[in-house]
């Protein structure tokens, strides 16, 4: 059966959209930090026309549904919901950490990873990856927000080989202290690039999985924990 499926991410500094056509994939991946409402839209538009296709020929929008940056998972969704409203799509929430970890296994083959983000205020956002022999992925129950010191406590059971993404392993070089059981190597993924978001999308699709434009949710993490105002704001 033939699958067409956008999506769009703007959790990060990065802004990116990705199109699936029936085994086709096109993308488009920019550095925009805070122009991704100027630059998103223009971008779908990009890469529709790039296809030859409206918004109505395709099955299902996916977004970028975080941890990462407030504004921009906001953005994100706040797009998502706008397009699909308009075409009657239904939409597919994909984890940003989870998306950094299928950009690790396309740029370097690996199949364990350790995502970080930074998420500011001295915590990153946290998941811990593994990929399964059918290319499906666990470890979306691992995501958190947490501090690096108590991050060094929490993974004393990892052992092996792991690549690491995302912006906070640049923010805390020692993020897991000096362990010498876990053996890190570059997953050559810094930000989550839409073309990620793809496999993991088409799987939500096959399995049925549809989240309504109105119910649609970011993940923050920090919603779970109290928030603390910075100073002199």
């Amino acid at each position: 059966m033939s699958t067409r499926i956008l999506a769009i991410d703007t959790a990060t500094e990065a802004c990116s959209v990705a199109l699936y056509n029936e085994g086709e994939t096109l993308a488009h991946f920019e550095l925009c930090a805070r122009e991704h409402t100027q630059r998103i839209l223009p971008l779908v538009q990009q890469i529709l026309a790039e296809a030859g296709l409206t918004l109505n020929q395709l099955d299902a929008l996916a977004f970028g549904r975080g941890p990462g940056s407030f504004t921009g998972v906001r953005i994100g969704i706040g797009m998502a919901q706008g397009l699909s409203l308009g075409a009657e799509l239904p939409l597919l929430p994909v984890s940003t950490l989870q998306t950094m970890a299928q950009g690790a296994y396309r740029q370097t083959g690996a199949e364990n990873v350790l995502a970080a983000i930074d998420a500011r205020m001295g915590e990153v956002y946290w998941g811990e990856f593994s990929r399964n022999a059918q290319g499906v992925w666990s470890g979306e129950s691992t995501e958190k927000v947490i501090k690096p010191e108590q991050l060094t406590e929490q993974t004393g059971s990892l052992t092996g080989r792991f690549a690491t993404v995302g912006t906070g392993w640049e923010a805390y070089p020692h993020l897991l202290g000096e362990s010498p059981v876990v053996e890190l190597f570059d997953g050559k993924m810094l930000l989550p690039h839409a073309e990620d978001m793809l496999p993991l999308a088409l799987q939500l699709w096959e399995n049925g999985v549809r989240v309504n434009p109105e119910d649609a949710e970011p993940t923050y993490l920090r919603n779970e924990v109290t928030w603390k105002k910075l100073p002199g704001r």
